[in-house]
């Protein structure tokens, strides 16, 4: 299982992995935001800022990350596919993707979220450090930051 660019003919499995895990992620508690969030991802995918992992024809981890802002956008992977290494393998193609001499941001849970140990785990061990706190689709979330490389 090998990270490749998302293709728009992977959208209907893509989508299939949002709604199994759209719980985790809010806002995509209704149906007009996981059709907001195909968009999306569509549009991710046509700027090659979309990443995935396929166990035959099922997507069954996904990254969405911007050039522009330095950012992972998106990261996601099936509950029956997790401790596999496949959330790493997202995160190092992406990082692979963006400019490693600016900072690289990521928006996760806060400490105390249930939801947050394993996001927030990864990120730390990819050298991410906690930022500012903020609020995304009306949840507390807080801001990783991975400063730029040191080159010599």
């Amino acid at each position: 299982m090998e990270v490749e660019f998302g293709k728009e003919s992977y959208i209907e499995s893509w989508m299939a992995l949002v709604r199994k895990v759209s719980w985790n992620f809010p806002g995509l508690e209704s149906e007009e935001g996981i059709r907001d969030h195909e968009n999306t991802v569509l549009k991710f995918i046509s700027k090659r800022q979309a990443i995935c992992v396929r166990d035959n024809d099922e997507v069954i981890g996904v990254l969405l990350f911007s050039r522009f802002h330095n950012m992972i956008c998106c990261l996601a992977v099936d509950p029956d596919y997790r401790r596999k290494g496949i959330a790493s393998k997202l995160l190092s193609k992406a990082l692979n993707e963006l400019d490693r001499k600016r900072d690289i941001t990521v928006s996760t849970f806060r400490e105390n979220d249930e939801k947050g140990k394993a996001p927030r785990a990864l990120y730390k061990k990819f050298g991410f450090k906690e930022g500012e706190k903020t609020i995304e689709f009306g949840y507390p979330n807080q801001v990783f930051v991975l400063e730029p490389a040191i080159y010599e």
